[in-house]
């Protein structure tokens, strides 16, 4: 399998909390309802929690500031990935998504890319 992370900011001008709001109450289900359509076998959500230990993390490594959240989705595989991505309905729902991203996604500061987990 292969998974979909999408590491996100809000928009300027969100708060997280409303941030996380919409992602969980709206386009979580959004995306949930229509997964079948990307073939996509799973969707979790990790919503950054507000914590001191956030801060130490950064500074003793010189990171940059957290995400808002991490977006995770598991495919069969690259190919099954691609067909859905290329079937009519699944141009259709990608581009649905995107436009629902914009009402709470920072794309310019946010991140998305494949990888393959490899448990220890």
């Amino acid at each position: 399998m292969i998974k979909l992370v999408m590491c996100l900011h809000r928009k300027p001008g969100m708060t997280r909390e409303q941030f996380q709001d919409y992602w969980l109450n709206r386009h979580g289900p959004f995306f949930q309802g229509r997964a079948g359509a990307l073939r996509a076998k799973r969707y979790v959500q990790s919503h950054t929690i507000d914590t001191f230990l956030n801060q130490g993390f950064r500074e003793s490594r010189n990171l940059e500031p957290e995400f808002d959240g991490v977006a995770e989705v598991w495919f069969e595989s690259e190919t099954d990935l691609m067909e859905a991505l290329s079937s009519p309905e699944g141009q259709e729902l990608g581009a649905a998504l995107l436009e629902d991203e914009g009402n709470f996604i920072d794309h310019a500061r946010s991140s998305a890319f494949l990888v393959r987990e490899i448990a220890f």
